[in-house]
C-alpha cells in the first residue's frame, strides 16, 4: 500500500511536512507504520516511485514525479526546499497494480485537477477493458499508465468530478462494484484518495472490507509544534491530511470516518457520509 499527504492553507515551504517531520513522507518511504497489506501485515517500504503536485499562483498545478524511490532522489529535497505552495500533495508508491514507471507514479493530473490514491481494486487486470469502455475518448486517451488509480481518476472525471466531486465519486464506486459483480469477482475495493481542483482538497475513505486504509487530518498547528517549536510559523488556517500522522503525538490528529467524503477549505473540514 502507498502513503500520501496533502496540505491546504496559506503558502508554506513544502519541506515543512514532506521532509522535516520525524515521521515525514520521506521517512515513511522506508519506515511506514500503518501501511497494511490485504492480509493485515504491515508494508514498511514504499519505494516504487514518488510525486509532488502543487498550486500557487496559477490555476493549473505544477507536477514532479519519478519511478525512483523518494529516498534515492535528491531532487525531492531540492524542490521542496525552494517551493512555497498554498495547496500541495505528495505520494510514495508501493506498487500493487501496474508496472514501476513514471507514468504510474502519483499524483495524476487532468487540467486543473490532481488525484492520488492508496488502495486497490480486485483483479483489475481482468476488468480493465470493460471498466474503461464507457469513458469519453478524450479521457481514455488521457490515461498514460496502467494502474487502477489513474483509471479511477478518469472514471470520476467521466462521472462529473468537475461539477460535483462527491456525486462523481459515489457514481464511480457504484460503477466499480457493478462491473466487479457482473464478472463474478469477489468484491475488494480500498480507496483512500486525495483530490484537488486548486481551490479545495477533497478526500475519500471507502472500502468493501472491515479494515479500511488509514486517513487522518488536523486543523491544528499543534500537530507540527509537537515536533519542533520552530513550526510556530505555520499559518493558523492550515489543514494537513495524511495516510498516517507525521509525529508520535496523535492528540492533534483526527481519523477520517469510514465511508466518508471530506471537503477541506478555509481552515475547516466538512465530513459527509458516502451515499452508496
Amino acid at each position: 500500500m502507498c502513503r500520501w499527504l496533502a496540505y491546504i492553507g496559506d503558502p508554506i515551504f513544502m519541506d515543512s511536512i514532506i521532509i522535516k517531520p520525524p515521521s515525514s513522507l520521506l521517512e515513511q518511504s522506508l519506515n511506514s507504520k500503518m501501511s497494511f497489506r490485504k492480509d493485515g501485515s504491515i508494508l514498511t517500504t514504499n519505494g516504487d516511485g514518488f510525486g509532488i503536485g502543487w498550486y500557487n499562483k496559477k490555476p493549473e498545478p505544477g507536477l514532479f514525479k519519478t519511478a525512483e524511490p523518494a529516498w534515492a532522489n535528491d531532487n525531492l529535497s531540492e524542490i521542496c526546499n525552494q517551493v512555497r505552495a498554498r495547496i500541495f500533495m505528495s505520494h510514495i508508491r508501493a506498487a500493487s497494480v501496474g508496472s514501476v514507471q513514471r507514468n504510474n507514479a502519483h499524483p495524476f493530473k487532468y487540467k486543473n485537477w490532481l488525484f492520488q490514491h492508496n488502495g486497490s481494486v480486485s483483479e483489475f487486470h481482468k476488468i480493465r477493458r470493460e471498466l474503461l469502455f464507457d469513458l469519453k475518448p478524450e479521457l481514455f486517451n488521457s490515461i498514460k499508465g496502467d494502474t487502477d488509480s489513474e483509471s479511477i481518476f478518469m472514471l470520476a472525471v467521466n462521472f462529473g468530478l468537475e461539477e460535483n466531486p462527491k456525486l462523481a465519486i459515489e457514481r464511480t464506486i457504484k460503477y466499480l462494484l457493478g462491473i466487479i459483480t457482473k464478472n463474478n469477482i469477489e468484491p475488494y475495493i480500498q480507496l483512500s484518495c486525495a483530490i484537488s481542483d486548486g481551490k479545495s482538497i477533497f478526500t475519500v475513505r471507502y472500502s468493501t472490507e472491515k479494515r479500511q486504509n488509514t486517513q487522518y487530518f488536523s486543523t491544528s498547528i499543534k500537530c507540527l509544534q509537537d515536533i519542533n517549536q520552530d513550526y510556530s510559523t505555520i499559518p493558523k488556517n492550515s489543514i494537513f491530511i495524511v495516510s498516517e500522522p507525521l509525529d508520535d503525538f496523535c492528540d492533534s490528529w483526527k481519523e477520517v470516518p469510514p465511508s466518508s467524503f471530506v471537503t477541506f477549505n478555509n481552515g475547516k473540514a466538512k465530513i459527509e457520509k458516502l451515499e452508496l
